[in-house]
């Protein structure tokens, strides 16, 4: 079991028993630099309930989750608005799951969280290659003067890996400087993802790769529930078979992030989420 951590409610179709489970489903309830709209502390527990109303059963992968043996932890005890306390606990979670053998989903939470389960991660893994889907190019230094924010997670990664290590994808808002810095360092496909995502994944055989998901990085036609909605994205069908793709390499950790339920009237950004999670859970993880 893990420490810093409260079970609260469970992912459709999870096993109780920690134990067998190959794979560990953990809500991350930070939003504390959240830059517009707060809210997506609540992004796991809503995520969680509307799991129910969609089958177990994966007709683009042919795959149930019936199948699979996967735990729902529940949400990290993070002590509320004390960013660098959360982030310790955040890399000394993922570490206990990454010791006892076990593959992690987290859901968000703010894009900050991804930091320290990256930072985690390349300890571990000294091939490391992170795949970033988002609206935002995340590369400021700093925002408002503070380095540690949702706005600075992809700079501060890329720094952590080296920028070569950094695949973006879908990236359509940021500053000039993020643009310039992006298109010079990272491996930076804006505004489209598929098409170049379906290019880059030979490159990347043989590599362990983390994948990072902000839900902005699909339109708010089809995800409206966010903090920083930005128009001009791809659709969910598009972002359903991005993930599907990544099953051809070999992923060791995946993230959703940035789901903030009041802003999301009708539920159907959190059942795009918990739908992303199933066919995350199905490509990624092991029977």
């Amino acid at each position: 079991m893990l420490k810093q951590v409260e079970r609260i409610s469970d992912f459709m179709g999870s096993t109780r028993d920690w134990a067998e489970a190959k794979s560990v489903i953990i809500g991350i309830p930070m939003d504390f630099t959240t830059s517009f709209r707060p809210g997506t502390r609540l992004g796991a527990a809503v995520v969680r309930g509307v799991s129910w109303g969609i089958e177990e059963y994966s007709p683009y992968q042919d795959r149930d989750l019936a199948d699979l043996s996967y735990y729902d932890a529940g949400d990290m005890a993070l002590p509320f608005g004390q960013v660098e306390e959360s982030l310790k606990i955040i890399e000394q979670v993922t570490a206990e799951v990454l010791t006892a053998g076990k593959f992690p989903l987290f859901i968000g939470g703010e894009h900050l969280v991804s930091y320290p389960i990256i930072k985690e991660y390349a300890r571990r893994y000294p091939d490391l290659a992170v795949i970033h889907f988002d609206a935002h190019a995340d590369l400021r230094e700093d925002y408002l003067g503070n380095p540690h924010s949702h706005a600075t997670v992809m700079r501060k990664v890329a720094e952590l890996i080296g920028p070569q290590n950094v695949y973006q994808f879908g990236i359509r808002s940021g500053t000039r400087e993020e643009f310039a810095y992006g298109r010079a360092k990272t491996n930076f496909y804006p505004f489209q993802v598929l098409e170049p995502l379906q290019k880059v994944i030979p490159q990347l055989q043989n590599r362990s790769i983390y994948v990072t998901l902000d839900i902005d990085v699909v339109d708010p036609a089809f995800a409206p529930g966010t903090g920083t909605a930005e128009p001009g994205g791809i659709s969910a069908a598009e972002m359903l078979a991005a993930i599907i793709a990544l099953k051809e390499l070999q992923v060791v950790g995946f993230d959703l992030v940035e789901i903030a339920p009041q802003y999301d009237q009708s539920e159907r950004t959190a059942l795009l989420g918990a739908k992303i999670v199933r066919e995350a859970l199905l490509a990624f993880t092991e029977k």
